[in-house]
């Protein structure tokens, strides 16, 4: 029975593939964390409130008056071209109140000592502790208004928390990135230890290093992309079954951004398959003949 030719460029894919698919979906897991958390701070961050406290007795002209000054300013939330601008009565006001604290004021002081307000969500661009002071200010030279409240250094603790995330989640991507080009370095490496005779007789017969490298890269290059593929479809599959199990989950998805992340994840899968498998192919291209064995 004739022995099967070994083909050059051809070495056991399915471990290397494995490998790599794993730290693919870990790199883009990452990722869509990063993503979703972006997103669910954005959204937190427009829903935070500043509250314009208005003077008591004012006639509708001027708490009109008050209403156009405020949505007047750059800092405003807008959606679909309208103003988050709500106002709210002191006798909304009271009822809230009551519902929190569960005390009615009322019984004893006998008069709502309340203040009609405006109920401002800013742009997200503005939500800094030294802008929310800015803006304070601004607001309570206006004729009308009484003051301005906001939950102070809720922003400044909220930013810091938000780095402190995006900064553990890009070490330990990062920390896996090198992790994965170790890992794939050694695993292809032991790959090729199989065709190392192969290699040595292509270059005693003169084929140029650029001639033995091309199958090997081009075959490292379909490995990344296979394992991207992968890694890309188990994301999307954990984020579909994360969407039926996890009720609200889908005001944090930003499709445009998953597609580049997916992107992302399939081109880097090429990439290191490429960088890795070169790295590990140079070894036996300078190897002495006496280290074959």
């Amino acid at each position: 029975m004739p022995l099967k030719k070994k083909k050059v460029g051809s070495y056991p894919n399915a471990m290397i593939i494995a490998s790599l698919t794993a730290a693919l979906f870990l790199i883009g897991f990452c990722g869509l964390l990063v993503m979703q958390s972006k997103k669910l701070i954005s959204i937190i961050k427009q829903n935070i409130e500043v509250r314009v406290m208005l003077d008591k007795d004012l006639d509708s002209a001027q708490v009109s008056k008050v209403y156009k000054s405020i949505v007047s300013r750059p800092f405003v939330l807008s959606i679909d071209g309208k103003p988050q601008v709500i106002f709210f009565s002191k006798d909304e006001a009271a009822k809230e109140f009551i519902a929190d604290t569960k005390e009615d004021f009322s019984t004893f002081l006998g008069d709502n000592p309340l203040h009609d307000s405006y109920r401002v969500r800013l742009q997200e661009d503005f939500f800094e502790d030294t802008k929310l002071k800015q803006i304070k200010t601004e607001l309570e030279k206006n004729e009308g208004v009484f003051e301005v409240v906001y939950q102070e250094n809720l922003a400044d603790q909220i930013n810091k928390n938000l780095t402190k995330i995006y900064l553990i989640l890009a070490t330990f991507a990062i920390i896996m990135l090198v992790i994965i080009v170790l890992l794939m370095n050694n695993t292809i490496r032991l790959a090729l230890y199989s065709q190392r005779f192969l290699i040595r007789s292509m270059q005693l017969v003169g084929a140029t290093n650029a001639f033995i490298q091309r199958p090997f890269l081009k075959n490292g290059a379909i490995q990344g992309l296979i394992s991207g593929l992968i890694a890309a479809g188990l994301i999307v599959a954990l984020q579909q079954i994360a969407l039926h199990q996890i009720e609200g989950l889908h005001i944090l998805q930003e499709y445009d951004k998953l597609g580049i992340l997916l992107v992302g994840v399939i081109i880097l899968g090429a990439l290191i398959g490429t960088a890795s498998t070169f790295q590990a192919l140079a070894r036996y291209l300078r190897m002495a003949l006496d280290d074959l064995y």
